[in-house]
């Protein structure tokens, strides 16, 4: 991916997307066959979980049917004879499970830059992420690509605030994110947690929604009990003597730093940046944005 300018239509079906990212010669290219050993994993892959059950059946569907849609993969640099998966994730473990040995590919340089666009944007269009994969995809574009929330979403056909709320989620606490992550809670409750001040009431209320089965509308209701109104009026009092300018760059720091940054203006054009975060994990994360550098380079 060359920058923000390029953009993603999921309408378009995947192979016009890839077009868009490798060069049209190329997806024009028979494809040809390669080792299956020869093959490894894409690494910006944001997907960690798949289907037992799924790829048995897309296993059964290639044994009946044959493999219908080529692999794409790149070459290794500096191995020879070794390759890098771009798209076709679900397909080439069905293919490992039927033990076939060579597999049809195409083969093209792609860059770095653009193995967690093209995977995510695949795995979007088959709505095979979960919520915090889906979440983690979106804050790795960020970080990595330099992509905005309004970046994001016009390339992945969605809205800005659902990219953003999305990003929000990584703010939960560790087991909450896993029971997200479990599926016992829904994207729509982890949502009304993140309206939880409290850390430890927000543990517990995700723990009662699980055992007592909340729906998202009985836990939203919990959640604003859990969240006092008064405090709400203050941000908003303090939010309306704040000018444009300041609010529209207060936001801006919110979307690149995917954390509730508050701006609060002073005396004599002074003020205090505050930028909130959540666990050590988040912090190194926040750190990493700011100064551009992994915190194991300044801690050893």
């Amino acid at each position: 991916m060359n920058g923000p300018g390029k953009q993603v239509r999921l309408g378009k079906g995947l192979g016009a997307l890839l077009g868009d990212y490798v060069e049209t010669p190329a997806l024009e290219d028979k494809a040809r066959s390669l080792e299956v050993s020869s093959i490894g994993p894409n690494p910006q892959q944001p997907r960690r979980a798949f289907s037992e059950s799924e790829l048995e059946q897309l296993a059964e569907s290639i044994k009946e049917n044959g493999l219908l849609q080529p692999l794409l993969v790149r070459p290794v640099p500096g191995k020879s004879g070794r390759y890098e998966l771009v798209a076709g994730e679900r397909r080439l473990r069905a293919i490992r499970k039927l033990g076939w040995a060579h597999v049809p590919a195409l083969t093209r340089d792609v860059s770095d830059d653009t193995l967690l666009v093209l995977a995510l944007v695949e795995n979007l269009q088959r709505e095979a992420l979960s919520p915090m994969e889906e979440a983690q995809g979106y804050q790795a574009l960020v970080a990595q690509h330099g992509l905005s929330h309004a970046d994001i979403a016009r390339s992945v056909g969605k809205g800005r605030s659902t990219v953003a709320n999305m990003v929000r989620l990584l703010h939960l606490p560790g087991s909450v994110r896993a029971l997200v992550d479990s599926g016992e809670l829904s994207a729509g409750h982890a949502r009304a947690l993140l309206t939880v001040s409290s850390v430890t009431h927000l543990i517990d209320l995700a723990r009662r929604a699980v055992r007592e089965g909340w729906s998202v509308r009985e836990l939203e209701t919990r959640a604003r009990v859990a969240s006092p109104i008064k405090k709400k009026r203050h941000m908003n009092t303090s939010a309306k003597r704040r000018g444009p300018v300041l609010r529209a760059l207060e936001q801006e720091l919110r979307e690149l730093l995917a954390t509730k940054v508050n701006v609060k203006p002073g005396k004599n054009d002074t003020g205090v940046i505050e930028i909130p975060f959540y666990n050590d994990e988040d912090f190194e994360r926040v750190f990493e944005l700011i100064a551009g550098r992994e915190p194991s380079e300044v801690v050893s």
